[in-house]
């Protein structure tokens, strides 16, 4: 008996043991797919981390929606917020967007026209604050001058070459009668403005920046070459907030003469200043869909 009890007590510890190392085993591989997992899971995170650092676009969102978070009309950015929101910007390249151009059989006009190529605008976000869009410019397109009203506006060439101007409204001056080839105009809608930017510009190049009343408000783009111009507008465009995008025609110097140039004390070069009036015809933009980068809003 003894030894028969010797013997199955000896194979109820084998058994013990032999469970106890299957336990064990289990534990070990369960702990091993346990740090699989968690280190699929760091490189997910790690993966995911990298795409959001390479997505400037979302960078771009990101920023705007900081630098204007209390944006309203007539509202600027402190500098330091708009040094982040033009470094941002400057940092931008085309591959970012992975834009394509849109194809010249829609982007021009008909054959032997005088009239300029349309031009492609694609909105990649607008919100109350602020709004991020793509100006496509075949070359001769144009976008003719217009203004911001109580805006800031970033204009980032991306690529190509295109010819700027922008003026700013001249105040306190009294332009009651304009006589304009020969014919007087009285209260015409006709303003007085200075040339803020004259030149061509040519990617890559910095990012231009304009204020409600300054800087240039008031800009014109003609391209040169194929052209890519992003613009950021805070706050956009709203016709219930009384924000019309208004279009104007320059005048120079050598058209119009006023009657009371001493109270104007024009003491500069006459040929930085131009009358700018009022236009009633829209412009016209072919929309296209934006295909780049996902923006987490």
């Amino acid at each position: 008996m003894n030894n028969i009890g010797r013997i199955l007590l000896s194979k109820t510890s084998l058994s013990g043991n032999y469970y106890s190392y299957l336990s064990k085993k289990k534990k070990k591989k369960k702990k091993e797919m346990m740090k699989k997992k968690k280190t699929k899971k760091d490189c997910e995170k790690r993966k995911r981390s990298r795409e959001s650092n390479n997505n400037m676009v979302q960078k771009l969102y990101d920023t705007c929606k900081q630098v204007f978070a209390n944006g309203k009309a007539g509202y600027i950015p402190p500098p330091a917020d708009i040094q982040r929101l033009t470094s941002v910007l400057d940092s931008l390249e085309p591959k970012d967007i992975r834009f394509t151009a849109p194809s010249l059989e829609f982007s021009s006009r008909s054959p032997g026209t005088k009239e300029a190529p349309l031009v492609t605008y694609i909105k990649l976000h607008e919100c109350n604050k602020f709004s991020i869009g793509i100006f496509y410019l075949p070359p001769s397109g144009v976008i003719p001058l217009h203004n911001h009203p109580g805006m800031t506006v970033f204009s980032k060439l991306l690529a190509g070459t295109m010819h700027a101007k922008s003026y700013d409204w001249v105040k306190d001056h009294d332009h009651k009668f304009i006589h304009c080839k020969g014919r007087e105009q009285q209260e015409s809608g006709m303003r007085l403005a200075k040339v803020h930017v004259d030149a061509e510009l040519s990617a890559p190049c910095n990012t231009s920046v304009l204020f409600p009343e300054s800087g240039g408000n008031l800009h014109c783009f003609k391209a040169l070459t194929h052209c890519i111009l992003l613009d950021v507008l805070g706050p956009p465009y709203s016709e219930s907030e009384g924000r019309h995008c208004t279009y104007y025609q320059p005048y120079s110097y050598d058209m119009i003469s006023f009657s009371d140039v001493k109270k104007m004390e024009v003491k500069e070069d006459e040929t930085r200043y131009a009358w700018l009036e009022e236009r009633n015809e829209q412009f016209l933009v072919l929309g296209g869909s934006y295909d780049g980068p996902t923006i987490k809003i």
